[in-house]
């Protein structure tokens, strides 16, 4: 299993609007084929940085949904609310303790 972090950065004015939008997608993106979690979390300091987290059973369930209409279309309608360039990384996990 594996995490992908992502970044974004929203124009003050689209917030309300992303949070909306993400409240329709989130169950279709967590209930994709090979999701096995998904948050959304805000930044303390900076109230227009938010940042996903999703865990992926392995890399190529995360190329499926990355190639699927599902991403296209939830990317392509939230981009357009940034202010900046997102940022994504693919991680490990090595360690959870609970």
């Amino acid at each position: 299993m594996f995490v992908r972090i992502v970044k974004m950065s929203f124009e003050p004015s689209k917030i309300d609007a992303f949070l909306a939008y993400f409240a329709t997608k989130k169950e279709l993106i967590r209930g994709f084929e090979g999701c096995r979690f998904l948050e959304l979390y805000r930044d303390k300091t900076n109230a227009n940085i938010f940042f996903t987290y999703s865990y992926w059973e392995k890399e190529s369930d995360l190329e499926n949904y990355r190639q699927s209409e599902l991403f296209k279309n939830v990317w392509a309608t939230t981009k357009k609310m940034f202010n900046d360039k997102a940022e994504a990384w693919s991680v490990n996990k090595l360690v959870t303790l609970k």
